[in-house]
């Protein structure tokens, strides 16, 4: 075995606790990010549309649009203002609540991006389950166009 002076065996002891720091620098940096609150008011407003939708709360989704509101589903529909989005909220082909699951959401320039799942059923019982993908685009902290994109997810057989 070499013979290791006392300078160098110092020497190796820094640089061991390197990737340490780095990692705890890391994991701490992630916990910022993921703390609840520190959501931007554009995506505590598409936070809170969502609450509302699963819960059917026909005003609490109203607060969180502007009056000119626009609400597109290419090549289905495009709803424009708030009486013409509040009568989508209960599309009369289903029954019940939705149960809406928001996996991702990002946000640039006064436009946040909903991923997601929904399950409804329709009102002779037929549970449908689809995937989603929202485009909000936002005025002042509200909810100024939405293009929704949905597609069934096949069931597993």
């Amino acid at each position: 075995m070499p013979f290791v002076s006392k300078d160098e065996t110092i020497m190796r002891k820094p640089i061991k606790l390197i990737p340490l720091l780095l990692l705890a620098l890391l994991l701490s940096s992630f916990t910022h990010i993921l703390r609840p609150g520190d959501m931007t008011k554009n995506k505590e407003t598409v936070d809170r549309y969502m609450s509302a939708f699963n819960q059917k709360d026909h005003a609490a989704i109203l607060a969180c649009l502007t009056e000119e509101v626009i609400w597109e589903l290419p090549g289905v529909y495009q709803h424009k203002g708030k009486a013409a989005f509040d009568k989508e909220i209960e599309n009369e082909g289903f029954s019940g609540k939705p149960v809406i699951k928001v996996s991702r959401m990002v946000e640039e320039n006064d436009v946040v991006i909903a991923e997601g799942t929904v399950q409804a059923t329709t009102k002779d019982g037929v549970v449908v389950n689809l995937v989603f993908c929202d485009v909000f685009e936002m005025e002042n902290g509200l909810i100024k166009k939405l293009i929704s994109y949905l597609m069934p997810i096949p069931d597993k057989k």
